[in-house]
């Protein structure tokens, strides 16, 4: 054998050498062959689709030239594959691109008819003169087709060729290719047509006119059952199954395409135009989650509230599993705008991540109190959503009960640079102006984000603790993007033991606090059974009721929930914890259940901590063991719990001056600031004021009193009644002795005594007063306003 190769290459060579010219033309006719075919076949625009996990259609989207035509699917069906080479090309496996029995066969009979009526073309000639976009049919065209055919099939696999004439078919109309013919004409996928609808669209792109109704379906169906009885012939489908096929009705009204997810379609279709992809979104839950986005539209647009978005992530690979961009609402209503990426107040949903880096910065343990006063802040007077005050409260419970003057007190103390940075990190994009922008309203809806941005950072979050648990380590870049796209693989980075924004316990602390947040109606006595859904989650309620957020996590998934109206539209009743948080409940319950977190114990460790002020317990107060962050350690102790000295009765504090010390009883006690004292003993019945000094003894000056209303440095506007009469200013004083006796005085002029309830109506004119109170001691507070006529 090697012997005859080696006969024959010298041969070749010596016909090269003695025929130049000869075989330069060969060369170069060959050359020509070689190139002669397009590396890209088809030039045309395909229409944007995408597929769930699992393979199901979403949603696509219309080609640029107003053609449905899908991309190249990888396989072809085996009934379609069988039905199309039997009816168009029955020796396709057997040729190399052209078949001459079939053209001669074709030029005797379009002979003896004087015109073109068969074309003997091939499968593979057909691809050719698609990819011509339908050339004029003469013999000379016929002969580049032949040609292309011969360097195609050199090419591609005779299975990748009937892909290719699959997917650019015409099948009527704009329809092209079989999967978008298959889900216009019958509603399903390729590989779930039956041997009947695989021959119908077999025979269509010979005649795609065919499919519309009327006259031309009995031709149609006459062709289609032509071609079954030939597959019967052939032995390809048995009697049965051909009796039943030809039994089977002909398409009559086209099918619309699913648009299980057409805001993800259109998200899609930004980066990834006229392809094909497969999302990470569950099919089967993107639909119940649909179900719930519906009914609840039907719900709330009763009271005028028409948009809602709803985003559920896997935790374990950041996948989008389900994406409700907008409630099905009409275009009236912006029926196409995405929510989710829209950016909106953000209420309180930022409240635990600034509960987090306090704890982890060492300024907070997850009880400290903090105060719940009457504030105001250079201007600026924040207020619980329902108008009261607590005096104090554990920031934890303020955390879940969402109060507002708190969360800003304890923002302030953070400082609000610092703040802004971490949500940088966070990349929240749409925080984007200066620090001094926002203010302290940061922290209550001043600032602008989005459901995507806040579902990412919860969901990376949650993956900090997890992972923490397993290895005991974080990873450098666990902070990661959201994925969309089956198949993409996260880089976390390397093992690290620095902590990226905050740690595990810290997560884990205000986690624990989020979990405790007042349950939406129906769903309050969740603790007292062991079935009850555990999460962590946070409503938020834009100013003016525009914008009603929850978003919960568990330790697999997190769902974020948007309510309002796209227009910016408020509405009465549009809160989070009515609005919102029954969408997330409702979500989650359809999601697998999960158990709560696991304790990270290396991030977190026991300390004494006071039982009632919640800082680091001191000498005097009651004590109790409680996990904190390693940095706890640096916060305050308590500054509330004091040694305090009475009588016999314990009704009156006392002192060397009036008693003797071996009478005297030194007791440990709880003692508030007189304005926090004020609203606090009002909801806790177990709360002593500091008792009085006994009328004989002989006492310093006390700080007992503290002004409630006005803050200092205010600006007051007059206001007018019905009758253009300027109203009194209204002032308040906190004092821990509720016998003593208050004086008050404007600019040294006496206006007046209050005694218990300690309030006074202030008349003046314009201009900056000093407003002075004093006590029965000598005891004085003062401060200045500035009163303004509107």
């Amino acid at each position: 054998m090697i012997v005859v190769l080696k006969r024959l290459v010298y041969n070749i060579r010596q016909w090269i050498l003695r025929n130049k010219k000869k075989s330069t033309a060969l060369c170069l006719i060959l050359l020509f062959y070689y190139f002669s075919l397009p590396r890209t076949l088809f030039q045309e625009p395909y229409a944007t689709v995408i597929e769930s996990s699992k393979g199901d259609l979403l949603a696509a989207k219309i080609a640029s030239d107003g053609q449905w035509r899908f991309p190249a699917n990888d396989s072809i069906p085996d009934k379609f594959k069988k039905c199309i080479v039997y009816y168009e090309d029955e020796h396709f496996f057997h040729h190399w691109g052209f078949n001459p029995v079939a053209i001669y066969k074709a030029l005797r009979q379009n002979q003896k008819a004087g015109r073109v009526v068969r074309g003997g073309s091939t499968l593979t000639q057909q691809v050719i003169r698609l990819s011509r976009k339908n050339q004029k049919r003469t013999y000379f065209e016929k002969f580049i087709e032949i040609v292309l055919a011969t360097r195609l099939e050199f090419r591609y696999s005779k299975n990748k060729i009937i892909e290719l004439y699959a997917a650019h078919a015409p099948f009527g109309g704009n329809v092209v290719g079989l999967e978008m013919a298959s889900w216009r004409y019958f509603g399903v996928q390729p590989h779930q047509l039956s041997w009947a609808e695989s021959a119908t669209l077999a025979v269509l792109p010979n005649a795609p006119r065919l499919i519309y109704p009327g006259k031309n379906q009995e031709i149609l169906l006459k062709k289609r059952n032509a071609l079954l009885q030939k597959l019967y012939q052939e032995h390809v489908i048995d009697k049965t199954t051909l009796e039943l096929s030809m039994q089977e009705p002909l398409p009559q009204k086209p099918y619309n395409l699913p648009q299980i997810a057409s805001h993800l379609l259109h998200k899609v279709a930004k980066t990834h135009q006229g392809e094909k992809i497969t999302t990470t979104i569950d099919v089967n839950l993107q639909n119940r989650v649909n179900q719930i986005a519906s009914y609840y539209y039907n719900q709330y647009k009763q009271n005028e509230v028409h948009n809602l978005a709803i985003l559920v992530i896997d935790i374990k690979n950041r996948d989008v599993v389900s994406y409700v961009g907008n409630a099905p609402t009409d275009l009236l209503h912006d029926k196409d705008v995405d929510i989710i990426t829209a950016p909106r107040s953000t209420g309180s949903v930022l409240k635990p991540l600034l509960f987090a880096s306090m704890l982890d910065e060492g300024e907070i343990l997850p009880n400290t109190l903090v105060a719940d006063i009457p504030t105001q802040i250079s201007g600026y007077a924040p207020q619980n959503f329902n108008f009261t005050y607590d005096g104090a409260v554990p920031a934890q419970r303020a955390l879940s009960r969402s109060l507002n003057i708190p969360s800003v007190l304890m923002l302030q103390e953070h400082g609000v640079y610092k703040f802004y940075e971490t949500l940088q990190q966070y990349k929240l994009k749409n925080i984007n102006k200066h620090p001094d922008h926002y203010g302290l309203s940061l922290i209550l809806g001043g600032a602008e984000s989005n459901l995507w941005d806040l579902c990412r950072t919860y969901a990376n979050l949650t993956s900090t603790l997890n992972y923490y648990n397993q290895t005991h380590e974080y990873r450098t870049k666990e902070f990661a993007e959201l994925n969309i796209v089956k198949g993409f693989q996260q880089d976390y980075g390397h093992n690290s033991n620095e902590k990226n924004i905050v740690g595990a316990g810290s997560i884990y602390l205000t986690y624990n606090a989020m979990k405790e947040v007042n349950r939406p109606q129906g769903d309050e006595a969740w603790k007292f059974y062991d079935s009850a859904l555990q999460l962590a989650w946070k409503t938020g309620t834009s100013f003016g009721n525009r914008d009603a957020w929850a978003i919960g996590t568990n330790s697999r998934y997190v769902v974020g929930v948007w309510v309002g109206n796209a227009s910016g539209e408020g509405r009465p009743q549009l809160t989070g914890i009515e609005s919102a948080a029954p969408i997330l409940f409702d979500v989650f319950n359809t999601l697998p259940k999960t158990g709560w977190f696991q304790t990270p114990l290396n991030d977190l460790e026991y300390a004494e901590v006071c039982a009632q002020s919640g800082h680091l317990a001191q000498d005097d107060c009651p004590k109790t063991k409680q996990l904190i962050t390693r940095n706890g350690k640096k916060t305050s102790v308590c500054p509330y719990h004091k040694l305090v000295h009475l009588d016999y009765s314990e009704q009156y504090q006392v002192n060397s001056s009036c008693e003797s010390v071996d009478n005297i009883i030194s007791k440990k006690w709880f003692v508030l600031p007189p304005v926090m004292e004020w609203y606090y003993k009002s909801l806790h019945i177990d709360y002593k004021p500091l008792p009085p000094f006994r009328p004989d003894c002989i006492v310093l000056p006390q700080h007992s009193m503290d002004f409630i209303y006005p803050k200092t440095n205010s600006k007051i506007y007059l206001t007018k009644n019905f009758s253009s009469t300027i109203q009194p200013v209204i002032f308040k004083v906190a004092c821990s002795n509720k016998e003593s006796k208050l004086y008050w005085y404007v600019d040294n002029v006496y206006k007046g005594i209050t005694q218990t309830f300690h309030e006074m109506a202030i008349e003046a004119s314009t201009g900056t007063h000093t407003i002075v109170v004093v006590d029965a001691l000598g005891n004085e507070i003062r401060r200045k306003v500035e009163f303004v006529r509107e």
